[in-house]
């Protein structure tokens, strides 16, 4: 297997088995009975991420051209036409990633999808399209966003505070 090969499938390809992987987690692991608040704060959680990704790319850009561009080369995986910060990629799989930890508490799907998470942003900076401030922006982000989870506990479900008998 060539160099580039194994670039492109680890800033392209890994997406695949990720998605794969989070959809079986996020189908199968999350306890009957609290499926749909789950989803309702994982979509929450994307969509914001999604969205801060998006306000902050607009008027932040460390950079005009993406590293291939500026070394003259060609890129080594798929890239939007645009400067590149945040990665979308890494925003996308990191977002997975917390939404199966913090949603399933899976500690070995949630290792083995941190794992392929980071070989994404090794690959997207190896392929030329990310610079590492890209792919610390898209994690950072994407953890602002996860941010919906620690609401994950109703109001209900919450130990109540005790007073003690003297501010009774």
């Amino acid at each position: 297997m060539t160099q580039a090969l194994l670039i492109r499938i680890m800033a392209d390809g890994l997406l695949v088995p990720i998605v794969l992987i989070g959809i079986y987690a996020l189908t199968f692991k999350i306890p009957k009975g609290h499926k749909l608040e789950s989803y309702k704060r994982i979509l929450m959680a994307g969509l914001t991420a999604y969205l801060i990704a998006k306000l902050v790319g607009s008027f932040y850009q460390p950079s005009a051209e993406r590293p291939f561009e500026l070394l003259g080369s060609a890129a080594g995986a798929s890239f939007l036409k645009n400067p590149g910060f945040p990665s979308d990629h890494v925003l996308f799989v990191a977002a997975i990633t917390f939404a199966v930890w913090f949603e399933t508490k899976q500690k070995l799907i949630t290792i083995l999808l941190a794992f392929l998470t980071l070989a994404v942003c090794v690959g997207r900076v190896a392929a030329l399209v990310h610079t590492p401030v890209d792919i610390i922006g898209g994690i950072v982000i994407a953890m602002i966003g996860a941010l919906w989870y620690l609401n994950g506990t109703p109001l209900a479900k919450r130990p109540k505070l005790s007073l003690s008998k003297r501010q009774k």
